[in-house]
């Protein structure tokens, strides 16, 4: 563990009770949040392939020169 994780985990263990449940709250929704952009980011990945065919034709080429 390097030393700022550790400075990080000594200011929670000072922590009162209820205020450790909070982070700990707080750390489960960044978790969440990572997760789900993770998942985003996949899709869209997925799906460049398929939209690519929309997205690129002759038509739309002058949007894409703005």
């Amino acid at each position: 563990m390097n030393a700022p994780d550790q400075v990080l985990l000594d200011k929670i263990k000072q922590l009162p009770p209820q205020r450790m449940a909070e982070v700990e709250d707080f750390v489960d929704f960044l978790r969440a949040r990572e997760a789900q952009q993770g998942l985003t980011q996949a899709a869209a990945k997925a799906s460049e392939a398929n939209f690519a065919k929309v997205w690129d034709n002759d038509e739309d080429a002058a949007y894409d020169r703005m």
